[in-house]
């Protein structure tokens, strides 16, 4: 996880200090922001691939979490993991569903976190956002209209490419590899993730929708990801 840099932002000193120690005892290199708007900045002054990954903290004065990772979106797929509190279950899911890659709930354990941190740097590497040079798997799959070229890191539906981030790539790949199989959210979160924590089943379902919403002509009668009620989902083709 050397050389990369991760912006983290929340209002608290005391957590952008804990923050610091956790990523620089990982070799991580680290710029601080003290609210949405300082990170929107930051962002936007950077060149391209400089910010690896965002630490984003959902409640802040000037302006929250969420209102800068929409902005932050316009312009950069840079995964974001959103901090926020136990009680912000609605914050989570609205997160989610505009642009964060995952969330990491306050009080946060250092080792949990940490995981997250290269779980998702891990994956945005291995899409060749980072390194073009890194190793990739060979292989083609496809399911109906859908074909997923792993060597490139590109997908297509029905001959026009799609733009997938990071971690739809990474859903849609576990997927494919286990076509026509029934996999509860819990597997897919644990094959994708590669672990598992509580209240899995909502995130996966959020990443499900935006999947449909990119390969499905009608999202609300899919003809590939298709929900098996009370087991999960399977993709079919």
């Amino acid at each position: 996880m050397n050389n990369n840099t991760v912006l983290i932002c929340d209002d608290e000193p005391d957590i952008l200090s804990a923050l610091k120690i956790y990523l620089e005892s990982e070799g991580m290199a680290v710029v601080e922001a003290s609210n949405g708007k300082e990170a929107l900045d930051i962002m936007k002054k950077m060149e391209t691939g400089v910010i690896q990954l965002i630490l984003l903290d959902v409640m802040m004065p000037v302006m929250d979490g969420i209102v800068a990772m929409t902005e932050i979106r316009r312009f950069s797929n840079v995964p974001i993991i959103l901090l926020t509190a136990k009680s912000e279950d609605a914050d989570k899911i609205m997160g989610l569903t505009i642009g964060a890659d995952d969330y990491v709930t306050k009080p946060f354990n250092p080792v949990e976190l940490i995981a997250r941190v290269k779980s998702v740097l891990r994956r945005y590497t291995m899409l060749g956002s980072l390194d073009g040079n890194v190793s990739e798997k060979k292989g083609t799959y496809t399911a109906g209209g859908i074909e997923l070229r792993d060597k490139e890191k590109e997908v297509f539906l029905d001959g026009e490419k799609v733009s997938l981030t990071p971690l739809e790539y990474d859903i849609l790949k576990f997927l494919m590899e286990h076509k026509n199989e029934v996999l509860s959210p819990k597997e897919i979160y644990s094959g994708v993730w590669n672990d598992y924590v509580g209240g899995a089943e909502s995130t996966v379902a959020v990443h499900i929708r935006h999947l449909r919403e990119k390969l499905e002509y009608d999202s609300q009668e899919p003809r590939y990801i298709k929900a098996v009620w009370g087991h999960g989902y399977k993709l079919e083709g």
